[in-house]
């Protein structure tokens, strides 16, 4: 016995139960808690030398062209703070927004969607880059790395 649920959302969120008669035992049930999550985040460490490009890819498995088709940004945190660095809207996939103050023009959107940055600084050290792809309202896959900067 099996439950197909299709177009799954958060509402479906919650205790499933199924239960059915048997001879000569009774009826039997079984039940299980089903929680539905809105965000898939994968982990990642990237080290770096200073004062050159660093590049971050925004989900590493998944191709530019289905990353085009959806909003995309990159978000840095520092200090329990986050600042928004790239915004990409699907309706025009070739431009973008810079909106950082921080980071100005020391960052770019790469053509795979990536974040660039350069040239990297001591102050970029321990920093987690984020990029966030929503999918659906109810479904948003990230990716956050952590920037480790080395000396030459």
């Amino acid at each position: 016995w099996a439950l197909h649920l299709k177009n799954v959302s958060i509402s479906l969120s919650g205790q499933y139960e199924c239960s059915f008669a048997t001879y000569p035992y009774g009826t039997k049930a079984a039940k299980i808690q089903l929680i539905v999550s809105a965000e898939e985040e994968q982990h990642y460490v990237k080290e770096a030398r200073l004062n050159q490009t660093l590049e971050i890819p925004c989900l590493e498995d998944t191709t530019s062209e289905n990353l085009s088709n959806y909003p995309l940004k990159w978000l840095v945190w520092e200090n329990g703070r986050k600042e928004e660095l790239v915004t990409k809207e699907p309706s025009c996939p070739a431009a973008y927004r810079n909106s950082s103050t921080s980071y100005g023009q020391r960052v770019h959107l790469g053509l795979n969607n990536s974040l660039k940055i350069f040239p990297t600084k001591i102050m970029d050290d321990g920093r987690v880059f984020s990029c966030h792809v929503m999918y659906h309202l109810e479904r948003v896959q990230k990716s956050s790395t952590t920037v480790r900067v080395f000396g030459k």
